[in-house]
């Protein structure tokens, strides 16, 4: 998943770090956390050290070093190092079978799926069920990415989702109200789109991401998957998503293949009044803020489908123990110190500008009060994880996008581009319907 990285002022830090310490002292367990002892670590001795296995850098690493820190003042009997890794999964699967794995890694939730049947991560399930970690504190959808076989392998650290960023002043100049449909979205992009001869100036929509197909077939109706695992796109519904983008494309021209990399290296067209709507996610609010009244913007959950079908697609991260870990309790109390209790979760919030995991860190006014937080809320209750099957993201990357990009620039008809995307796609998925 994407991840942009937000600027930390030392207030935000000094804030999160006094919440951090006046936490739960047992390490959480009043609320979800294993009581002292109870992991069978150190007490009196020499504290048990942990390694944290993370890919991400810069503002990212002091991200997670500022819950390290926390966690390690708040109690004695446990040490947890961050440790950043380049080619992270490709070291963690060296570490799963010649030793030295970490004891918690950091896991793009979407891998369960290719790396759970290797039994390199260890199930939680008893874990869970030991300390009364409800499963109703997390969406179901995202628990769902971090399960494989029916084991569940780790709890989610953030959650995230498409939603709709519009420019307030262009719609208002134009009379118009934010999208809610496809037609609505379609009218307001042709109408805010401006052309001089053969050059465009403004572009109403953005149309550079074909990796959006899923969320749209989903709007039409549809889903990728059958459930015996063939695509399932090549259909009425996907027919619905391409006629839909070959009106923006092709007849109403709100759009122009290339125009917001044609506007400079790190151009943004949307800050620069280029561009009126897009989709993105909440990894651009602090981004967007930063410009105050240059950049008046507002956010709303995707405009539903034409029998109005709303969707939307989950990513984020999650915090998973290795099976090669030889501290897995210590290892389970740093999780649910993290993600099971609401002080420690806002404190991540707060530092990261993330949405939480943890449901009821969503509930405070931090993100209830704020309204550019709320479309992304009410869009995670409506949104869905990508398929599980192993060979999704092959099938994906390498047998749908390379068609839907020739049909966007206009090099292959609606016909074409779902027929061959189904063959190409269903191969690339029976090749790697089993972990190797």
């Amino acid at each position: 998943m994407k991840k942009k990285w937000m600027t930390l002022t030392g207030t935000i830090l000094t804030a999160a770090m006094i919440a951090g310490c006046s936490g739960n002292s047992d390490g959480g367990a009043s609320e979800g956390g294993t009581s002292p002892g109870a992991d069978g670590g150190s007490s009196g001795g020499n504290p048990v050290e942990l390694t944290f296995w993370g890919d991400w850098g810069g503002e990212g690493q002091v991200q997670f070093e500022t819950m390290v820190k926390a966690f390690n003042e708040s109690q004695d009997r446990i040490r947890v190092k961050y440790v950043l890794q380049q080619d992270m999964i490709t070291k963690f699967l060296t570490s799963a079978t010649s030793g030295g794995s970490p004891d918690i890694l950091f896991w793009d939730r979407w891998r369960t799926s290719l790396y759970a049947p290797k039994n390199v991560l260890h199930p939680i399930d008893e874990l869970m069920a030991r300390d009364g970690i409800e499963r109703d504190h997390y969406f179901e959808e995202s628990l769902k990415e971090l399960t494989y076989d029916d084991k569940l392998y780790g709890l989610p650290l953030t959650v995230d989702a498409r939603a709709l960023f519009y420019n307030k002043k262009m719609l208002e100049d134009a009379g118009l109200e934010p999208p809610t449909t496809w037609e609505e979205l379609a009218e307001a992009a042709k109408t805010l789109t401006k052309w001089n001869g053969d050059r465009l100036e403004v572009a109403g929509f953005s149309m550079s991401d074909p990796g959006l197909f899923n969320m749209y077939l989903q709007q039409a109706g549809g889903q990728m998957l059958t459930e015996d695992g063939k695509t399932n796109f090549n259909n009425e519904q996907g027919l619905a998503v391409l006629s839909f983008w070959d009106r923006l494309m092709n007849q109403d021209k709100v759009y122009k293949i290339g125009f917001e990399q044609g506007l400079g290296e790190g151009t943004d067209a949307f800050v620069t009044g280029r561009l009126a709507m897009h989709f993105t996610g909440p990894w651009m609010l602090s981004t967007y803020q930063k410009y105050g009244s240059e950049l008046d913007f507002g956010v709303v959950p995707p405009p539903a489908g034409p029998n109005g079908d709303r969707a939307s697609v989950m990513g984020g991260f999650g915090l998973v123990i290795p099976e090669g870990s030889k501290h897995k309790d210590e290892a389970w109390e740093f999780i649910t110190w993290w993600l099971a209790n609401k002080d420690n979760a806002m404190l991540w919030a707060q530092t990261s500008l993330n949405l939480p995991g943890y449901k009821p860190a969503l509930e405070d006014p931090f993100f209830a009060d704020d309204p550019q937080w709320q479309p992304f809320l009410e869009t995670l209750e409506f949104a869905k994880i990508r398929p599980r099957h192993p060979g999704y993201s092959v099938m994906e990357v390498d047998g749908l996008i390379p068609n839907l990009e020739l049909f966007i620039q206009n090099k292959q008809s609606a016909e074409d581009t779902l027929a061959k995307s189904q063959t190409q796609g269903d191969k690339l998925l029976k090749d790697n319907e089993v972990v190797k």
